[in-house]
C-alpha cells in the first residue's frame, strides 16, 4: 500500500514524465534553471545598483521601460525567424548576448551604455523571462513531448525556472551583504560582482545550448498547405486538439490524389492559419492586461519597496524572495494536478485570482511582517497558471506555428510590461508607491475573469470525444 501511494503521488506530480523525458528536454530545463538563477540574482540588486550610481527613480523607471521596449524588437525578430534559421543557433546567440550584457554591467557606470547593453543584451528588470529563449524552448518542448504528458513537462519546466530564481536571489543577497561587510568594499563594487557572475552563467548556458541535438529543430511538414482544401481540413479537425492527430494532413480526395500540390521551397517566414490568428488575438488582448499589471510591480521594484519602506538588508531581502520563489515553484506541481481534474482554463483562473488580491494588499500594512505575509501568500498561487497556460497555448495552434505564435505572445506581453516601470518610477518618486500595487492587483483580477468569460466553453477535440463515449 505505501508503495502504491508513493507511485500514485509520483504520477500525479509528473515525476515519471520528467524522468522518462528525452535528453534534450532535460537540457532545456537545465538551461532555464541557469538563466533564471542569473535573472534572480541580478533583479534583486538592479534598482539598488542603478540608485548607487546616482540615477534618479524616474530615470530608473525609464531604464526598465526602454529595456523592455528594446527586448520587444530583438525577441520578435529572433523568434519570428527561429524555425527558419535554426532554433539552436538562436539559443546560442541569445546566450552570447546575455553574457556580453553581464560584462558591460560589471565594468560600466554610464547610464546610456547600460541602457544599450540591457536592450541588445539580455537583462531582466522583473526576474522573469526576457529575450527569445522562452518561446523557442516552449515550442521545442511541445514538439519533444506527447500531448498527454505535456502539462507535466511544462509544470516541471516552470518549477525548475522558478527554483532557479529562488536560489539566485538568496545567493545574491547574502553574497552582496558579505562583500559589503569587507573593508573597503562599496555597495557599487559588491553589486558589480553579481553582474560578473551573470556573465559567467551566460557562458555556461551557451555551452549547454551547444549540446542540444537535431531533434530540437522544427520537424518538416508532412504536407504543404495547398489552398482552401488544406485549411478547411485543419479547421474541421479542430485546432484545439490535445493530441497530434489534429496535426496530420487530411486524406487525399480524388482531386488531390490526381494532382499533388506543388512543393514549395522552405521559407524562414512563419505561416499562421486564420483560425489560429483569431484565437491568438483574444489571448494577446488578455495577456496584455496581465503583463501590464506585472510591469507595474516587477520584482526589482518590489525589492526596492521593501528596502525603502522597511530598510531590509540585502541578505534578509534575498531570503524573503527565496522563500516566495520556492513556494511558487512547488505550487506549479499542484497546478498540473488541478488542471488534469478541472481543465486548463479553470486551473488558470482559480489559482491565479487569489494572488491578485494579495498583491493589492501588500502596501497597506505599516509593519514589515504583515507586508511579508501578503507577499508570501501571493507567491502560493502567483505562478500556478503558467503550466496550464503554456499547455493550452501549445494545444490551440498547429505544431509548425508554435514558435512564431509563442514569440508573438511573448512580444505582446513584454510590450505591455514596458509601460509599467516608468509609471512605477514616477509614483515611487512622489511617495505614492501604494497605488501601483492596488492597480496591478485590480488589472490581474480583470485578466482572470476575462479568461473565464472568453475560454471557459472552449473544449478540445479530446474532451468532446470523451463526452461522446
Amino acid at each position: 500500500m505505501p508503495t502504491t501511494l508513493l507511485s500514485d503521488a509520483a504520477s500525479e506530480l509528473g515525476l515519471y514524465s520528467i524522468w522518462d523525458s528525452s535528453r534534450d528536454t532535460k537540457l532545456l530545463c537545465l538551461q532555464r534553471f541557469i538563466r533564471l538563477f542569473a535573472y534572480g540574482a541580478s533583479t534583486l540588486i538592479l534598482v539598488l545598483y542603478l540608485s548607487s550610481l546616482g540615477i534618479s527613480k524616474a530615470r530608473i523607471g525609464l531604464f526598465m521601460t526602454l529595456t523592455l521596449l528594446g527586448d520587444v524588437v530583438v525577441s520578435f525578430c529572433l523568434t519570428l525567424f527561429a524555425d527558419g534559421l535554426g532554433r539552436r543557433r538562436i539559443l546560442i546567440l541569445g546566450a552570447a548576448l546575455m553574457s556580453a550584457s553581464g560584462v558591460v554591467f560589471a565594468v560600466s557606470g554610464n547610464y546610456w551604455v547600460l541602457v544599450a547593453a540591457s536592450i541588445f543584451g539580455v537583462i531582466s528588470p522583473s526576474g522573469n523571462e526576457i529575450g527569445p529563449f522562452r518561446a523557442i524552448e516552449e515550442s521545442t518542448l511541445a514538439q519533444l513531448t506527447r500531448p498527454n504528458i505535456r502539462s507535466d513537462i511544462f509544470a516541471w519546466y516552470t518549477l525548475i525556472g522558478t527554483a532557479g530564481t529562488a536560489f539566485g536571489t538568496i545567493v545574491c543577497g547574502w553574497l552582496v551583504q558579505g562583500l559589503q561587510a569587507r573593508h573597503g568594499w562599496t555597495n557599487t563594487r559588491a553589486y558589480r560582482v553579481i553582474f560578473g557572475l551573470y556573465a559567467l552563467l551566460g557562458m555556461l548556458k551557451l555551452a549547454f545550448s551547444l549540446m542540444l541535438s537535431d531533434r530540437c529543430e522544427p520537424e518538416p511538414q508532412k504536407q504543404e498547405r495547398h489552398g482552401a482544401v488544406e485549411l478547411g481540413a485543419v479547421e474541421a479537425a479542430g485546432l484545439l486538439s490535445d493530441d497530434d492527430e489534429a496535426d496530420e494532413p487530411p486524406k487525399p480526395t480524388k482531386s488531390t490524389a490526381t494532382a499533388a500540390p506543388p512543393q514549395r521551397k522552405k521559407s524562414i517566414w512563419p505561416q499562421i492559419s486564420p483560425v489560429s490568428r483569431a484565437i491568438l488575438l483574444k489571448l494577446c488582448l488578455l495577456f496584455a492586461v496581465d503583463s501590464m499589471a506585472s510591469g507595474l510591480v516587477p520584482a526589482s521594484w518590489v525589492t526596492y519597496f521593501f528596502t525603502d519602506k522597511f530598510a531590509l538588508p540585502e541578505g534578509n531581502l534575498g531570503t524573503l524572495f527565496f522563500v516566495t520563489n520556492i513556494i511558487s515553484a512547488a505550487s506549479n506541481l499542484v497546478a498540473s494536478s488541478i488542471a488534469k481534474r478541472i481543465g486548463l482554463i479553470k486551473a488558470m483562473v482559480f489559482t491565479h485570482l487569489p494572488s491578485a488580491i494579495f498583491l493589492a494588499l501588500i502596501p497597506l500594512p505599516s509593519v514589515v511582517w504583515l507586508a511579508m505575509t501578503f507577499l508570501i501568500l501571493r507567491s502560493c498561487s502567483q505562478s500556478m497558471d503558467q503550466a496550464p497556460r503554456q499547455a493550452f497555448l501549445a494545444a490551440v495552434v498547429l505544431p509548425n506555428e508554435r514558435t512564431a505564435v509563442m514569440g508573438v505572445v511573448n512580444v505582446i506581453k513584454t510590450l505591455s510590461q514596458s509601460a509599467g516601470p516608468v509609471a512605477t518610477g514616477y509614483l515611487a518618486g512622489i511617495h505614492k508607491f501604494w497605488i501601483v500595487f492596488m492597480l496591478a492587483g485590480a488589472m490581474k483580477a480583470s485578466y482572470d475573469l476575462g479568461m473565464l468569460k472568453m475560454f471557459l466553453g472552449h473544449q478540445t477535440r479530446e474532451d468532446r470525444r470523451t463526452e461522446g463515449t
